[in-house]
């Protein structure tokens, strides 16, 4: 993983690099105060840049997980948890699917709202995230 100069213990995320995103699977993600949310589900690249933007992350009890939105900007990462830069209640209150599920592209404006994000699809009304 790219990171930007930080102490040994914590850094900043700089860019994901693809075959990082799959080593991060299933890692704690907690919130800015370190408390967990839950488990890294997949990466969503923006499909202008192809950078990652947001995470999905595994909450809920066992036998109704469901996956939910937080974005990327000013993660950081530590021993074995990725620290996302929003409260665990407002991550756990975005807009989710299923674990088995697709983000329909309706949907897609509804988590930038969530965030306060501005949400931009392309010219042609091209979907803004993709998964990785």
């Amino acid at each position: 993983m790219t990171a930007s100069t930080g102490n040994a213990a914590e850094r900043k995320v700089g860019v994901f690099e693809a075959g990082d995103i799959r080593e991060w699977r299933g890692h704690d993600v907690v919130d800015s105060e370190g408390h967990k949310i839950g488990e890294l589900e997949a990466i969503y690249v923006d499909t202008s840049s192809d950078l990652p933007a947001f995470a999905t992350v595994t909450v809920g009890l066992p036998t109704r997980h469901r996956l939910v939105f937080v974005p990327l900007a000013q993660a950081t990462v530590g021993p074995g948890y990725l620290k996302v830069a929003h409260g665990r209640k407002q991550v756990k209150d975005s807009p989710s699917i299923s674990t088995d599920g697709e983000l329909p592209s309706a949907d897609e404006e509804a988590i930038f709202k969530h965030y306060g994000l501005t949400y931009q699809p392309g010219t042609s009304g091209e979907r803004q995230l993709a998964r990785r």
